[in-house]
């Protein structure tokens, strides 16, 4: 799986229960008849379809339970912390790769941040709802 696949899933699958239950009732209300309710409300099916996905309640909620995110909102690297992901060089270099992004040299301060905008702005794009001061 791919490092901004791991983010998306810990964040969209890893939501509040009740974010999640939500989003589940949605789609087997909206799923085809000829679709087993089981397999609609699959953890892998898209909760697109349905409302997006409150990243910053999601984040929140991670951090509480966590007693601390430290600087999740605009770092890379504790938010990849928050998520239990490799938040390495090497991994944050995979996930420039990954993304596209050319600011700064490997590790620098400019490209971390280039890299945490265009996570925000990713999530948004894959039906997360992400506040404008996360993506920068």
């Amino acid at each position: 799986m791919s490092i901004f696949g791991a983010i998306t899933n810990k964040i969209f699958q890893g939501g509040p229960v009740e974010t999640q239950t939500t989003i589940m009732q949605s789609i087997a209300q909206t799923a085809p008849e000829t679709v087993p309710q089981a397999e609609a409300a699959s953890p892998t099916t898209s909760s697109s379809s349905s409302q997006p996905v409150d990243v910053e309640v999601v984040l929140g909620e991670m951090t509480a339970r966590k007693d601390g995110g430290r600087n999740y909102q605009t770092s890379i690297v504790d938010l990849l912390k928050l998520l239990d992901l490799d938040s390495s060089l090497q991994a944050r270099t995979e996930l420039t790769t990954e993304l596209d992004i050319h600011a700064g040299s490997d590790g620098s301060a400019d490209e971390n941040v280039a890299l945490h905008k265009a996570v925000m702005r990713k999530l948004t794009n894959n039906g997360g709802k992400v506040p404008e001061s996360m993506r920068g």
